[in-house]
């Protein structure tokens, strides 16, 4: 029909099993993100959903979120068993730290210290956007690339802090970045109608 709202994508993740699933989810993510949010004018880019944040604000939560597991993927793998402890070398499904995070979700949860900073209008909105957008994108890129340094018993073993849902380990964190990451594109595409 002529003139109809093109549908909401669903940014359905699948289910990832595996760093390269991971990998490959994100990239996916990060493609149909993309695509999705250049349908938006700068105006629709940076302007508030109702009550809730711009799509600005959330890509530059995500690029945010995401920047710590990429550091914490480049260190040495002794600091972090030094640090934050190692797993049992099993990890929770992405089904279950899905349910773990909407469950905290539902409680109320909020971004806290992850909530990116005020800004201004941007004097030149184009090219504002385009920063915000590239962060993104090379945030995500990072993890991609960092995942495949890691093998499947490295990913189970080493155990990560995450803010609200305790100590994860590195495989959970990353069904943890693709499924907030999925999370947040929903929220812009279900406020945005479409």
């Amino acid at each position: 029909m002529a003139g109809a709202a093109p549908p909401i994508p669903d940014f359905d993740p699948g289910v990832p099993l595996s760093g390269p699933d991971h990998s490959r989810a994100l990239g996916a993510l990060l493609g149909a993100g993309t695509g999705y949010l250049a349908r938006f004018d700068d105006t629709r880019f940076f302007a508030p959903q109702g009550t809730a944040w711009s799509p600005a604000i959330h890509v530059r939560h995500l690029r945010k979120t995401t920047q710590p597991f990429t550091l914490a993927l480049g260190l040495p793998r002794w600091p972090l068993a030094l640090c934050f402890g190692r797993g049992s070398g099993v990890s929770r499904s992405y089904e279950a730290i899905r349910e773990t995070y909407r469950a905290t979700l539902a409680g109320g949860l909020q971004a806290g210290l992850f909530t990116p900073r005020p800004e201004a209008t941007p004097v030149v909105p184009a090219l504002r956007r385009q920063e915000i957008m590239a962060g993104w994108a090379a945030a995500t890129v990072a993890v991609q690339h960092a995942l495949t340094r890691w093998s499947e018993a490295a990913l189970d073993r080493y155990r990560l802090p995450h803010s609200v849902l305790g100590s994860l380990t590195v495989q959970e964190m990353a069904s943890f970045t693709v499924y907030h990451t999925s999370h947040h594109l929903r929220r812009i595409a279900e406020r945005a109608g479409g």
